[in-house]
């Protein structure tokens, strides 16, 4: 089964892409994780210069360390609107209920190439 957080708009322009990764601690269940997955999906709704959002599970290769079970790809307009993203409350909200269940988070911006 292939269960789709979000979809990229390509007549929408951007100049940002964010990348969230998250490790859940052990014992973290399926159930928290796809919860996780759905609430960090719906504050898509909550930030206007959103442009795209996906989100899934990673992928696990031979010969790789464990380091992330979810991946989150943003897309935002401009660097501002990354910004005002990472201030966002919907966002603090999120990462104060949350944050108990992780190991790890990597959270990194990058420019678009055009």
């Amino acid at each position: 089964m292939l269960v789709i957080y979000g979809a990229y708009v390509p007549h929408k322009q951007a100049e940002i892409q964010r990348v969230v990764c998250i490790k859940f601690k052990p014992g973290t269940s399926a159930e928290m994780i796809e919860k996780h997955l759905r609430d960090f999906a719906s504050m898509k709704n909550n930030v206007k210069e959103l442009v795209a959002y996906s989100a899934g599970h990673v992928q696990k290769t031979e010969g790789t360390a464990d380091q992330f079970d979810v991946v989150h790809y943003l897309t935002f307009r401009t660097n501002e609107s990354a910004q005002q993203y990472a201030l966002n409350a919907d966002r603090e909200e999120f990462v104060k209920n949350n944050e108990a269940k992780w190991a790890n988070v990597l959270e990194m911006n990058s420019h678009i190439e055009k």
